[in-house]
């Protein structure tokens, strides 16, 4: 993967995870894409942008990979956030999260991940595993059936567009759920993997004719989906983990593809004015740890802004997790305060984890060495 790629990815990457923590605090980075309109649509197609042909003859190898980077952090932040809300409760007497137990920690995550307030953003992490497990195995299947690029990319695209009208028809309980989530995402990742193979080097898709369609059909949906109020419901955005789609059918994939395409379109024009600054580089190479750490900081923050206005912290208790103290004065300086100490935590904790790894190997390769020595 060569570096201009690899920065590349990491500025789009940084994008989309601008995208979630704005989202968390309900304004939009991009105008007429409200928050929940498509941000895990992107990261979705960023994972199959990076998927490697490689992988469909090395199963093992993949599933090793995939193992390593998004379960093993997973339950380690699990078990961080664990003694979190404790602590938190024995001083708050508030307990963020549902109770304790083992269901909760090893199964609850691949049903919703929604067992701990703190870190429940975590959830796509284990959606995104299963997901990726499911694609691989259907590209497998696939590309012994046929090469046709365009057969696989009908067949993941009725995936895509049969979930959200299934959602409707079927008892939506926790396996179903995920199924309704595997499903829907599993498109979006295809189509990450079709645009890097087919189309980013070969078509042009951001020419002004296509700009101009892309704004008038997301005017479009916006005339006639915006939430104006509770009462319209959530219009253009949906909510995935809960296959919560309200009355629509197939809006969500609509501004979803408009959505993605707007990222690429973004990261395109900034890339050379922005590929070297090194902030939005570790952003885009932490990710993991900004998705896992904001509502954490975002809730440290919340304490210490009530405190310093004498605020009493029950009032924070009847909120729900993603409340900050004062949104109207405080939503952008929360922003940029939490994208600041989650991105920079994050490349403490990935140097860290380098340190360790390469003392781990350092020791190993020691003791063999006296092993052979004996």
């Amino acid at each position: 993967m060569g570096k201009e790629f690899s920065n590349e990815v990491n500025l789009l990457k940084a994008l989309a995870i601008m995208l979630v923590v704005s989202g968390h605090l309900e304004f939009s980075l991009l105008g007429i894409f409200p928050p929940y309109s498509f941000q895990l649509a992107l990261f979705f197609f960023i994972s199959g942008y990076l998927f490697k042909d490689k992988y469909i003859n090395d199963v093992q190898t993949y599933l090793k990979n995939r193992v390593k980077s998004l379960l093993v952090p997973y339950f380690l932040y699990s078990a961080f956030y664990t003694v979190v809300t404790i602590i938190i409760y024995k001083l708050t007497n508030v307990f963020w999260g549902e109770p304790i137990t083992l269901k909760n920690f090893f199964i609850t995550p691949f049903l919703n991940g929604h067992q701990l307030d703190l870190s429940c953003p975590l959830w796509f992490v284990t959606q995104l595993f299963i997901t990726l497990i499911v694609f691989l195995f259907l590209m497998r299947a696939l590309t012994k059936t046929t090469a046709n690029k365009f057969v696989h990319l009908g067949f993941f695209s009725i995936l895509g567009l049969i979930a959200i009208p299934l959602s409707k028809i079927i008892e939506l309980n926790p396996v179903n759920l995920l199924f309704i989530r595997t499903i829907f995402s599993l498109f979006f990742v295809y189509l990450g993997y079709f645009y890097k193979s087919y189309i980013k080097d070969n078509y042009n898709i951001f020419t002004p004719k296509i700009a101009g369609f892309v704004i008038v059909l997301q005017s479009i949906l916006w005339l006639f989906n915006r939430d104006y109020d509770p009462e319209h419901g959530i219009g253009l955005s949906y909510v995935l983990v809960w296959a919560r789609f309200d009355d629509q059918m197939i809006v969500p994939v609509i501004t979803s593809i408009t959505g993605i395409w707007a990222s690429l379109l973004v990261t395109k024009i900034l890339y050379p004015y922005l590929k070297d600054v090194k902030f939005l580089q570790y952003m885009g190479q932490v990710t993991y740890h900004i998705m896992a750490n904001h509502l954490l900081v975002m809730f440290i923050l919340t304490a210490i802004a009530m405190k310093l206005c004498g605020v009493p912290f029950s009032e924070r208790a009847a909120h729900d997790i993603y409340w900050i103290y004062n949104p109207v004065q405080n939503t952008y300086l929360f922003f940029v305060l939490t994208m600041i100490i989650t991105t920079y935590s994050g490349v403490a904790l990935r140097e860290c984890n380098k340190f360790l790894q390469e003392k781990v190997t350092s020791l190993t390769t020691l003791h063999h060495k006296n092993s052979d020595a004996q």
